[in-house]
């Protein structure tokens, strides 16, 4: 029987023993800068301002609904109707169960034989919230310990830096060379561990995207499994694996049966895989995306999840009409443009002898270390602002996702390939214009 005379005095919420120490270490984080991706457009309208009328074309963005047709208008339609079927009350912190299934069973059709069912699924708004979401979980059931590190290539995506660091996690830049577009070798994950532990650290997580953000490198499946394996008999504790782009390709997306199926039900245990309808569906205001992980990692999320962020049902609902359309049908709107422009584009790297990195998805990355040496300006960054302002292509500058892309461009060519040829010649005049 509780004592009611506790109730005059302050208690805290859990047992003492549960308690939160005492850590000054939110005094002396670095500040996290705002991400510079938004503001990019604004020196278009600079160039718009001297040049009324006339064309700009925006190769700095990774809004397949913005620069193409976005997500279908009947898929849009009939998740309307979905949302009107199912109300407008509280679903689960999960999402819905007709989510999950549909994610399961018709969109990746996976095989039971692994054991992973609907509640191996979790929905949620957009990729950041489905990675902040999992990096508490990696961080809490991996080492359970704050400070731990989090292994991101040399040149990431710049949420991959301040995502995991916002939830009290480090962050830690692999060895890599441009040559290799910095991908990861055993060898890197390796020395990557070894330095965590010389810092008294482990290892949280190893991050594989692919295709990579921002430089469009694809490694083959096979590839992804040796580093993968790599990694956890190093110490890592838990992998994940961002595929939000590994539809827009001319090849195969990634088949989860066939990838599961080179792991032990140990190693299992230990992936992650982040998926969604942001970049192949052009779902970038949809916000829906989904987690397939171990049931552990999940219900760990779903609990936190009940006190924070519940996905709303209607961009399920889109997820759901896209998968049960027969997601390849569903998203050729935004993959066919797409596969055509990055033929466009390789011929046009080619043909100008640049170096790049160009792979699948959305983007490629471009060297232009000798037109920022012509102005002697420090990094990309002078040059993207000069593209935009005085000759109406934006690119981004490779330096907003580390100091080591100061020399390289991030190019989308998520557009029509006509258009993409067009953004093309404007970025070859603005280089050839730089003396």
């Amino acid at each position: 029987m509780t004592n009611l005379a506790d109730s005059r005095n302050p208690i805290y919420a859990v047992p003492d023993k549960n308690l939160i120490p005492i850590d000054d270490y939110l005094s002396q984080s670095a500040a996290i800068p705002a991400s510079r991706m938004f503001l990019i457009k604004k020196n278009l309208g600079r160039f718009l301002q001297d040049h009324p009328g006339e064309e700009v074309y925006d190769a700095s963005q990774g809004d397949g609904g913005a620069s193409l047709p976005g997500v279908p208008v009947d898929i849009l339609t009939e998740a309307a109707e979905l949302q009107i079927k199912n109300g407008t009350a509280y679903d689960m912190p999960y999402g819905t169960d007709l989510f999950r299934k549909t994610v399961v069973e018709e969109y990746w059709q996976l095989d039971p034989h692994f054991g992973y069912g609907p509640a191996n699924v979790l929905a949620g708004v957009g990729g950041r919230d489905v990675l902040v979401k999992a990096y508490q979980a990696m961080l809490n059931l991996g080492y359970g310990r704050q400070g731990d590190a989090v292994i991101v290539s040399r040149v990431p995506w710049i949420s991959y830096t301040w995502g995991p660091y916002g939830i009290g996690a480090n962050v830690l830049y692999a060895p890599g060379s441009p040559e290799e577009g910095w991908m990861y070798s055993e060898e890197s994950i390796r020395a990557c561990v070894e330095f965590a532990n010389r810092t008294n650290r482990k290892i949280a997580c190893l991050m594989i995207t692919c295709p990579e953000n921002p430089t469009g490198l694809t490694i083959s499946t096979n590839r992804q499994v040796a580093l993968a394996k790599a990694a956890l008999e190093a110490g890592v504790a838990y992998v994940l694996f961002d595929w939000m782009y590994h539809y827009i390709t001319d090849d195969d997306p990634m088949d989860l049966n066939r990838f599961l199926g080179y792991f032990e039900p140990a190693e299992r245990e230990r992936l992650l895989f982040l998926d969604g309808i942001t970049k192949s569906l052009g779902g970038s205001n949809i916000r829906n995306c989904h987690l397939i992980a171990a049931e552990s990692v999940i219900k760990f999320i779903v609990a936190r999840a009940s006190h924070s962020v519940i996905p709303p049902f209607y961009a399920q609902a889109v997820a759901i009409t896209a998968y049960q359309k027969g997601y390849a049908k569903s998203s050729r709107t935004i993959v066919a443009p797409t596969n055509a422009s990055r033929i466009v584009l390789k011929a046009f790297l080619d043909q100008g002898n640049y170096q790049y990195i160009l792979g699948k998805g959305y983007y490629a990355f471009i060297n232009v270390g000798e037109a920022i040496e012509a102005r002697r300006w420090s990094d990309s960054e002078p040059l993207g602002q000069y593209l935009a302002e005085k000759h109406g292509v934006a690119v981004v500058p490779g330096v907003f996702f580390s100091q080591y892309g100061g020399d390289w461009i991030r190019f989308s060519y998520a557009t029509p390939p006509e258009r993409t040829q067009q953004a093309l010649s404007r970025l070859a005049h603005g280089l050839r214009s730089i003396d």
